[in-house]
C-alpha cells in the first residue's frame, strides 16, 4: 500500500511538470479565466508590432501598486511589442485626470509627473480633482502652469480623450487596471488574482501572438 501511495504522490507531482515540458516551458493561461477574447478585435496603431495597452487611472489604487511592476517589465520587452498607457474615463469623474494625462502627454511631461500625479491622488489624497488643482500641482513640479492650462482645454486633448473613452467602450473593460494585448486579450485585475499574474499573463499572449500571428 505504501509504494501505491508512493506511485500515486509521484504522479501528482510529475504531472504537472510534463505539461509544463510541453508548453516548451511556458505557464499555460486559460481563456475565461485569466482574459477574454474579444469577439471583434480592435485595430492596433502599428499593426507590424505587437500592441500591449494598459488602461488606467491616476486615482486607482491598484494602479498605483501595478505601475513599478510594469515600469520594470518594460525593460525586458522586446523591440516587436508596441506598449503605449491609456487613460480611461470609465465614469465622468475620471475625465479630469484623463485629460490631466493627455495635456502632459502633449507638453513631452507626462513620464516625469506620472509618479508625482500617483502619489499625491493615492498616497497622499490629495485633492487634485479640477483644473485649477492639477494646474498648481504641475507648478510644484516645476513645468508651466500656463501651458498646462492651455493643453488641457485643448481641442487635441478633446479628442484624445474622446478616442480613448471609445477604446475602452471597445475593449469591454469594467474596471482598472486592464491590459489588452494586440486589440484581441484583456486582461483584468479582478480576473487574474493579483497583479503580477497580469503581468505573467501578458507575456503568456505575446508569445501567443508570436507563434500564431494573425490568429
Amino acid at each position: 500500500m505504501r509504494s501505491l501511495v508512493a506511485g500515486i504522490l509521484a504522479l501528482v507531482v510529475m504531472w504537472p511538470l510534463a505539461v509544463f515540458a510541453q508548453q516548451g516551458g511556458q505557464v499555460s493561461y486559460e481563456e475565461g479565466r485569466h482574459y477574454k477574447t474579444l469577439a471583434t478585435p480592435v485595430p492596433t496603431r502599428d499593426p507590424s508590432k505587437i500592441e500591449v495597452v494598459e488602461l488606467f487611472w491616476y486615482g486607482c489604487p491598484y494602479c498605483y501598486q501595478l505601475e513599478p511592476l510594469v515600469k520594470e517589465w518594460r525593460k525586458g520587452l522586446q523591440s516587436d511589442v508596441d506598449f503605449r498607457p491609456l487613460a480611461a474615463s470609465l465614469n465622468k469623474s475620471w475625465e479630469v485626470h484623463a485629460r490631466a494625462f493627455y495635456a502632459a502627454e502633449a507638453m513631452g511631461i507626462e513620464e516625469q509627473i506620472r509618479q508625482p500625479i500617483f502619489d499625491a491622488l493615492v498616497r497622499e489624497r490629495r485633492p487634485l480633482n479640477d483644473l485649477n488643482a492639477l494646474a498648481k500641482f504641475v507648478e510644484e513640479l516645476g513645468f508651466d502652469e500656463k501651458v498646462f492650462r492651455g493643453s488641457y482645454n485643448s481641442f487635441a486633448v478633446s479628442a484624445k480623450v474622446k478616442q480613448a473613452n471609445e477604446s475602452a467602450r471597445k475593449y469591454r473593460v469594467s474596471g482598472v487596471p486592464a491590459l489588452v494585448v494586440n486589440g484581441k486579450y484583456v486582461i483584468e485585475a479582478g480576473s487574474v488574482g493579483n497583479l503580477q499574474t497580469m503581468l505573467k499573463v501578458a507575456d503568456y499572449l505575446i508569445a501567443k501572438e508570436r507563434q500564431y500571428p494573425g490568429s
